[in-house]
């Protein structure tokens, strides 16, 4: 079995091919970051245009690099939702296209399970698994049962962690995309020079908030003038990312416990999303699973990011198991994981 797969969500033009073993026969991934750096953070209209551009010409380049014509495809996965409409509407109706002219089974893919399992395909992990889903656009925490079944057990409430990584770089003019900025300073810092909020810590359940730390990042440039030194910004991207990895494992440790109490079975736990490239968000997880006698697993730093190679094995996954697609699939601008959750409150699409 060998699906295409197209990834369009939001700044990340992507297009993959891969095989029902987990074999990656092409990744090939454009970012737009030079297009959007100048405005400190993606938009939509550009982001849309790019997609447009690019979208046939990396097909055709994933397709050359596996070495493979269209009739050998068994099928054509697309990222369907969530995400930024317009750059969904365009992977979605390019694999429309495709589906119809090679008469193959279109699958649409939601963007977030694309990310819950990658592990599947890299590490070959058995159901079910807690995911700490972390990216620009989405903070969850889920028990990943099956495909397309999920139990979501906590959201933000307000701004992802991604969001707010990318915002405090902003602020500091550390510049886009910027949660690798923010690593990079707070590797020259000391994270305990200002003391910020770590919100939601000691509540109960495991819903974020990371609207008010970013807001105190925002004060303490207020307070410090305009002599902001180049090692000021070097303490607050490190206390700042302490006080989000902070957060994150305060939620964390009451996730175990419900996961535990659900599923005792559990033995691994899971990083997704763009903020899993972050070493030290990776390495407090690894010592916190294994002090709860859980295995940590991550797919390789490529894999963590948007990418096509994602979508193509949620769509082999999909495939497997009949769940295809008609070519009146509608793009989705807010598809969550879990529809039986309760909803969030502010968390919008993020949830």
């Amino acid at each position: 079995m060998i699906v295409l797969g197209l990834e369009s969500s939001c700044d990340e033009t992507a297009a993959a091919v891969v095989t029902a073993e987990g074999q990656i026969l092409s990744n090939v991934v454009l970012s737009q970051v030079e297009e959007h750096a100048p405005f400190g953070g993606v938009v939509p209209e550009i982001a849309a245009r790019a997609h447009i551009t690019q979208m046939d010409r990396l097909v055709a380049k994933a397709m050359k690099e596996a070495d493979l014509d269209f009739d050998q495809l068994d099928g054509v996965a697309a990222t369907a939702g969530p995400g930024l409409i317009g750059g969904v509407l365009v992977g979605l109706m390019t694999a429309k296209a495709i589906s119809a002219v090679q008469d193959i089974p279109l699958i649409g893919v939601n963007h977030l399970e694309g990310h819950a399992l990658t592990v599947r395909m890299t590490d070959k992990i058995a159901f079910p698994y807690l995911l700490l889903l972390v990216s620009g656009g989405h903070s969850q925490i889920l028990v990943v049962e099956d495909v397309g079944k999920f139990r979501r057990l906590g959201t933000t409430i307000d701004d992802a962690v991604g969001e707010a990584f990318d915002k405090t770089a902003k602020l500091m003019g550390l510049g886009f995309p910027g949660g690798p900025a923010v690593e990079r300073f707070a590797a020259k810092g000391d994270a305990d020079r200002f003391d910020l909020p770590r919100p939601m810590k000691g509540k109960p359940g495991c819903d974020f908030s990371f609207s008010g730390l970013k807001t105190a990042v925002r004060q303490v440039l207020e307070n410090l003038g305009e002599t902001v030194t180049e090692q000021d910004k070097c303490d607050l991207a490190a206390s700042f990312q302490k006080a989000a990895i902070d957060a994150l494992m305060s939620r964390m440790k009451n996730a175990y416990k419900i996961a535990k109490a659900d599923h005792p079975e559990i033995r691994n736990v899971v990083i997704a999303g763009g903020v899993a490239a972050n070493a030290s968000l990776r390495s407090q997880l690894e010592a916190a699973a294994k002090e709860k006698g859980y295995s940590l697993v991550v797919p390789p730093p490529a894999l963590c990011t948007d990418n096509g190679a994602m979508i193509a094995w949620a769509g082999i996954e999909r495939l497997r198991l009949n769940l295809t697609d008609t070519l009146d699939l509608a793009a989705k601008a807010r598809w969550p994981l879990d529809p039986n959750a309760e909803p969030a409150p502010f968390a919008g699409y993020k949830a």
